[in-house]
């Protein structure tokens, strides 16, 4: 089996199984040797801003000088985005080489009458053997959904859990409140690992501590007040941090949102809950969030163009508060598009209402999830006077958004899956240049 083989058989998997119980998951890994017992993790859950603290994290940790881990969903362009060794993915042998020991494995898991992994759990169990083939010192890792039933939470022995900010998300397997779904992040916590956590939300926070007092986890949670903005540009934010932690201390962080401070600051807490003697140094820290790289998430890709994964109703809100604090310097333009099961209606009419746009274009995602362009289109016409065009191919909607930009801003959301098929578009060009 190649490894295009491999990605294809791997996608192939929602058509025939369902999610399992964790005893499943962890019969894979016992049979793999449990390899999630080779190396520190860190187990990161929250509706918003998780793969950014994994990122920030992690690039703490390889500025530091250890060799780092980063599990993280979904992939943007490709799946080896998911596993990464000091911020750069695995090379195709490395993925095909553990993937194909996963495969024997659950060939015979499935000859004993154990259920076949779902898509996910394949990747976990692919991932936990690449860091341990690899021999990474920690391995920063992001749920894949919700927490307690969540494949990642058979690690049975992380050196700390990060919870961060929790909203009404995939509300039909969560719950439809803001505690049932902190319920579900909070299932990660471990009995005696210490919580870090974002605070911000009270009805969240009372949940995180109800269970972090069942498990004799000790709790540090993140606020606001601990931050002061000092200063945006079109690209950053510098900040201070003061807290128990940190005595004012300035951070740069390399993107523009304004979220971005509270995920910068939950993984500086992190290090220092794991560090309480200090031997990473604050210039260590402050170093790996200045040169942190998370794709797709408020990141400038092109001077003007910035690319954002907003897909929910909070990501949508911290979208709008950063196109607002860019409003009075620059006009903005909109790239846009959504799938099907995501309350599209909704998200184009708390656009439209939250800011004011100089024109929009919209594009489809083909596949069983598209929703059309002209469709999206005639939302946004119900609620905006701004010029809207289409474009059912994404290339082609990019150069139009890029044209009618003009001297402003243009920021590309709705889905991540567009995010994926942008960035990929610009590799390509990129590669055509050299």
């Amino acid at each position: 089996m190649n490894y295009e083989e491999a990605v294809n058989y791997i996608s192939e998997v929602p058509k025939f199984t369902t999610k399992n119980k964790a005893e499943n998951t962890l019969e894979l890994l016992r049979r793999l040797g449990h390899p999630e017992e080779q190396y520190k993790v860190i187990h990161v859950a929250g509706t918003n801003g998780k793969g950014s603290v994994c990122a920030f994290t992690a690039s703490i940790l390889q500025h530091a000088g250890y060799r780092t881990g980063l599990f993280i969903s979904p992939h943007l362009v490709k799946i080896n985005e998911r596993f990464q060794i000091d911020q750069e993915p695995v090379s195709d042998d490395c993925f095909l080489e553990a993937f194909r020991e996963v495969k024997r494995v659950i060939d015979e898991m499935v000859q004993d009458g154990y259920y076949h992994p779902t898509y996910f759990e394949i990747l976990f169990a692919v991932g936990m053997l690449i860091f341990a083939w690899e021999k990474v010192e920690y391995l920063v890792m992001e749920t894949g959904l919700g927490g307690r039933l969540d494949a990642t939470n058979t690690v049975a022995h992380p050196v700390a859990t990060v919870i961060t900010s929790i909203s009404l998300d995939h509300t039909e397997y969560l719950g439809d409140t803001v505690e049932q779904i902190a319920g579900e992040k909070a299932g990660i916590i471990k009995e005696s690992v210490p919580v870090i956590y974002d605070g911000q939300n009270r009805a969240a926070e009372k949940v995180i501590l109800k269970k972090a007092r069942e498990m004799h986890a000790p709790a540090y949670p993140f606020y606001g007040e601990m931050c002061e903005i000092l200063e945006r540009t079109d690209k950053s934010i510098d900040f201070v941090l003061n807290n128990r932690y940190y005595d004012y201390k300035t951070v740069h962080v390399p993107y523009l949102a304004e979220y971005q401070i509270t995920n910068s600051s939950l993984a500086m807490m992190t290090i220092r809950v794991l560090d309480p003697h200090r031997e990473i140094s604050d210039q260590t820290v402050l170093q790996g969030i200045a040169n942190t790289r998370w794709s797709g998430r408020m990141e400038t890709v092109l001077p003007g163009v910035v690319l954002d994964g907003a897909h929910n109703a909070a990501g949508i809100e911290e979208f709008l508060k950063t196109v607002r604090s860019m409003q009075h310097k620059h006009k903005v333009s909109l790239l846009f598009s959504a799938v099907v099961e995501k309350d599209y209606n909704k998200m184009i009419r708390e656009i439209c209402e939250g800011a004011d746009f100089s024109s929009v274009v919209v594009t489809q995602i083909e596949g069983s999830r598209k929703v059309t362009a002209k469709e999206l289109a005639e939302v946004f016409r119900s609620y905006t006077k701004a010029p809207v065009a289409e474009s059912a191919d994404v290339r082609d909607a990019l150069e139009l958004a890029m044209e009618q930009r003009q001297d402003g801003m243009l920021f590309c959301v709705g889905s991540l899956y567009l995010i994926g098929e942008i960035k990929a578009i610009l590799d390509k060009q990129k590669v055509q240049q050299h």
